[in-house]
């Protein structure tokens, strides 16, 4: 889990109800109230980055008034767009990951056919509309909710569509890592969809429209679910926490930085063309040993992360956003930061410069016999190459990062996400169309 921090949300401006019109005041109270209705009562429209408002709180039964939609609810992340959703947005309350394998006898005409009943979809629901077909109705009482829908194609996609000589060489599988123990059943996919929102019911809707799309086409492979603490749960903007209570990702690449899209995203003019402004995503579920994490004292648990847990501040000092002073000793004349701290050894300038942009959700899946909890972070990195970005980072891990110990890779994925479908277009369409 590299020490990277994801861009924080900013705090929005308290969302303004626009004036009730006549129709609106006329209509009955029993009168159903539509997902694009309650949109053109809410003042709040564009791309807001995981931003969050007031909630709506009711004591017993919810009032029979239409009520405007909170900041939370309006907020609406674009389909269309240069990079897929998903990828720089503000991280969401609630995620979906779930993997694709086509259908025996499934090939390029099929998967083509299945990208754009999908982008369909995505388009729709991301706009807060229902699905256009077979809508089951779970979300229609919500706004979009900063909802992202992301596809990307995996490794054996290619040969399974006839489509061996537009495969990327950055799509080359993972080298084996000494702390792998990867099951195979929930690793990798023919096709990937992540899917994240700022409320579980919109999150889920989306899931059930882009698993009945698949239809005969391609069946599901595995499928995880995670997620986050919610938008306006704290005080004020702040980077995420894991379940180990750390704060997680001080040192992320941020859109402001000059090199961010150099490392993040695939340049226009890159080979295959059809990944011009693509990323390539990193998937792993990463358990925690949870019961052995927690057996620490909190001393203990910052000399393996190399940061205080408090405020995740480097141990030599400072804020978060200090820069960390690796060769400050103490009194006795050891490393303040020790020499196998994951924040010292996962840092950009202790790797070659290597960096990936972390979006990730925790995850827990109940108790196992035994007692102890399934549970960890679903760790999800976007750069413009895993060979300059994943990969250097792992290996150093691998030869001696403190917390290892406390943590078990259990599956992994790696999958090619293209650029972002203009109007009237699909994702991939200049792969499965070029």
């Amino acid at each position: 889990m590299p020490d990277q921090s994801l861009p924080q949300a900013r705090t929005p401006e308290p969302a303004t109800a626009e004036p009730a019109t006549a129709e609106s005041e006329a209509a009955s109270a029993h009168e159903g109230i539509s997902r694009r209705r309650l949109l053109g009562t809410a003042g709040a429209t564009g791309l807001v980055l995981g931003t969050a408002g007031a909630a709506v709180g009711y004591a017993a039964a919810p009032s029979e008034a239409a009520t405007p939609l909170t900041a939370l609810g309006a907020d609406r992340a674009m389909f269309h767009g240069k990079h897929q959703p998903g990828i720089t947005d503000g991280l969401q309350a609630r995620g979906h990951l779930v993997a694709f394998d086509l259908a025996a006898g499934a090939g390029r005409k099929e998967a083509a056919a299945l990208l754009r009943r999908w982008s369909d979809t995505a388009r729709r629901l991301m706009a807060g509309e229902p699905s256009g077909h077979d809508d089951t109705d779970v979300a229609r009482d919500a706004g979009p909710s900063s909802l992202t829908i992301t596809f990307g194609f995996g490794y054996s996609f290619f040969a399974r569509t006839g489509l061996e000589k537009q495969r990327p060489t950055a799509l080359d599988p993972l080298p084996e890592f000494s702390s792998d123990h990867l099951d195979k059943n929930r690793s990798n996919g023919d096709l990937w969809v992540q899917i994240g929102a700022n409320d579980a019911l919109v999150a889920f809707h989306a899931l059930r429209a882009i698993q009945k799309d698949a239809g005969r086409a391609a069946r599901v492979r595995w499928q995880m679910n995670g997620f986050n603490r919610s938008p306006g749960a704290t005080s004020h903007p702040m980077t995420a926490r894991n379940l180990m209570g750390q704060i997680d990702g001080t040192r992320n690449p941020k859109p402001s930085e000059a090199d961010f899209d150099q490392r993040v995203f695939v340049p226009e003019k890159a080979q295959p063309a059809w990944m011009a402004n693509g990323s390539y995503a990193v998937v792993r579920r990463i358990r925690m040993l949870l019961d052995d994490w927690e057996q620490l004292s909190v001393k203990a648990q910052e000399d393996v992360i190399g940061r205080r847990k408090s405020d995740g501040a480097a141990l030599s000092g400072g804020t978060e956003t200090t820069t960390m002073d690796l060769e400050k000793t103490d009194a006795k004349g050891n490393l303040v930061i020790p020499i196998n701290a994951h924040a010292r050894i996962t840092r950009p300038d202790q790797n070659g410069g290597a960096a990936m942009l972390r979006r990730p959700f925790s995850f827990h899946d109940g108790i196992d016999s035994d007692g102890v909890p399934d549970a960890g972070l679903l760790f999800i990195c976007w750069q413009a190459d895993p060979l300059r970005g994943f990969v250097p980072v792992q290996r150093k891990l691998d030869r001696g990062d403190a917390l290892s110990q406390f943590i078990r890779h259990e599956s992994s994925g790696l999958f090619a996400v293209p650029g972002g479908a203009a109007e009237g277009e699909y994702v991939g369409q200049k792969l499965l169309e070029g």
